[in-house]
C-alpha cells in the first residue's frame, strides 16, 4: 500500500494559511487588484483575488492598503467591520488592526494582544489609473511591472478605463487578445478589417518573458474607428496592430491607420490608440478584466471619450464575452490541451504565452 500523499501549506505567523495550497498561480509578480477609482477614500471594498478574499481602502492620506480580508482570530471578514481611523476593526469581537495588519487593540480580559494575532498585509502600486497587489512570498518587486507609461500622456479627455467581470477562466482572455483574428467574425463594422485580418501569419517573438504578435495590412475603406480622422475616410490606409503579453496576465496593443505609402507603421506616425488590457483571477472560473485606452486623436472631447468607452466596453461584454463565458462553460477544465484542440495558424502567439507562463509557474514552484 502506498503511503498517504502528504502536503505542505504555507502558514502566515498567525497561524492561518496563505492563499490556496497548490496554488495554480504564479505569485511573485504584480496583479491589477481595482481601478485607482474603485476604492473609496472612506470605507473599504472586498476583491477575491487568486482565490484569496482581499480588503482594500484608503487610509487618511490617500495611501492604498491591501490586508488578508479575514481576523485570524474567528476568521470573520474584517471588510464586514467598520473603519477606525486608519484601523480596522473586526465585526465579531472587535479586535483592531493598523493598515500593516499588526492588532493594535483587543478589549478582551487585560487587553493582551497574541503575537500572532496579524493579519498578512501586500504591498500595492498605483499606477496608470491601477492599484496593482504582489500576493507572492519573495519581497515585492517594483521593477516586474511593466512601464504603461504611454496611458499617463495627455489630457485626462483621451484617456478611459473600464472593468469587467467575466465568468471564465483569465487565460482564456489573454487567448481572445493574443489572436485578433477573430476580429471580423465577432465584432461589427466599426473595426471589421474586410477580411484582410484572418488570412495572415503574423511573425510572433518571445524575449525576456514577453510574447509579442504583429499584423500589418492595407484596406478600403480604412477601421471606421479611425476612418474619420484620417484626410480622405472614404479611401484606403495601412494599418498595424503590436500586441505584447506581460507574465502573468496584461496585454499591450497599440492599434492605427495612416493613409501615406511611407510613414511607419507606429502610433508616432498613424491615426491610433494605445490600449492596457490586464486580468486577475478571483477564482479557477471567475476573472476581474480592465481595460485602459488612450489615443492620439479627438484627446480633448470628454463627450467622445465617453462615446468611445462605452462602446468599446459593450463589444467586450456583449460580444467577445459571451463567446469567452461559453468556452468556460463547455471545457469545464482549466487544461486547455488536456482536450486535445485543434489548433490553426493564428494560434501561435496565444499557445507560446500559455506554454511560458506554464514554465514560469512550475519554475517558481520549484523554487518555493
Amino acid at each position: 500500500m502506498n503511503a498517504p500523499e502528504t502536503r505542505t501549506i504555507t502558514l502566515h505567523p498567525s497561524g492561518n494559511p496563505i492563499g490556496k495550497p497548490d496554488t495554480p498561480y504564479l505569485l511573485n509578480t504584480w496583479y491589477a487588484a481595482a481601478l485607482s477609482t474603485e476604492v473609496p477614500t472612506e470605507g473599504m471594498m472586498q476583491r477575491t483575488l487568486l482565490d484569496t478574499s482581499v480588503l482594500l481602502y484608503r487610509k487618511a492620506d490617500g495611501t492604498a492598503v491591501a490586508l488578508h480580508d479575514r481576523c485570524p482570530h474567528r476568521f470573520v471578514p474584517l471588510s464586514m467591520g467598520r473603519r477606525e481611523g486608519d484601523d480596522v476593526v473586526c465585526r465579531y469581537h472587535a479586535l483592531r488592526f493598523d493598515c500593516t495588519g499588526t492588532c493594535t487593540h483587543n478589549p478582551h480580559g487585560n487587553g493582551h494582544i497574541p503575537a500572532a494575532a496579524r493579519v498578512r498585509s501586500y504591498p500595492l502600486l498605483e499606477r496608470h489609473g491601477l492599484l496593482w497587489i504582489w500576493m507572492g512570498e519573495m519581497p515585492a518587486d517594483p521593477s516586474k511591472l511593466p512601464d504603461f507609461g504611454p496611458l499617463d500622456d495627455g489630457p485626462a479627455t483621451g484617456l478611459a478605463h473600464t472593468y469587467m467581470p467575466m465568468k471564465a477562466h483569465y487565460e482564456l482572455i489573454i487567448d481572445n487578445v493574443m489572436d485578433l483574428s477573430h476580429v471580423d467574425h465577432v465584432h461589427g463594422e466599426i473595426i471589421t478589417t474586410r477580411g484582410q485580418l484572418s488570412p495572415l501569419i503574423p511573425p510572433v517573438k518571445e524575449e525576456n518573458d514577453t510574447v509579442n504578435v504583429r499584423w500589418e495590412w492595407s484596406q478600403t475603406p480604412a477601421m471606421l474607428i479611425f476612418a474619420n480622422f484620417l484626410p480622405d475616410p472614404a479611401q484606403g490606409a495601412r494599418h498595424f496592430l503590436d500586441v505584447t503579453w506581460f507574465a502573468p496576465a496584461t496585454i499591450r496593443l497599440m492599434v492605427g491607420a495612416v493613409q501615406d505609402g511611407t510613414s511607419p507603421l507606429d502610433l508616432a506616425h498613424t491615426v491610433g490608440q494605445y490600449d492596457v488590457h490586464t486580468c486577475t483571477p478571483a477564482s479557477e472560473g471567475h476573472t476581474h478584466y480592465w481595460f485602459a485606452t488612450r489615443r492620439n486623436h479627438v484627446v480633448d472631447d470628454a463627450g467622445f471619450n465617453a462615446m468611445k468607452i462605452q462602446a468599446m466596453h459593450g463589444a467586450f461584454v456583449n460580444e467577445d464575452g459571451p463567446i469567452i463565458e461559453a468556452v468556460q462553460r463547455e471545457m469545464n477544465t482549466p487544461d486547455f490541451f488536456a482536450l486535445n484542440p485543434v489548433l490553426i495558424s493564428s494560434d501561435v502567439a496565444p499557445v507560446r504565452v500559455r506554454r511560458l507562463l506554464r514554465r514560469m509557474i512550475d519554475a517558481e514552484r520549484r523554487w518555493a
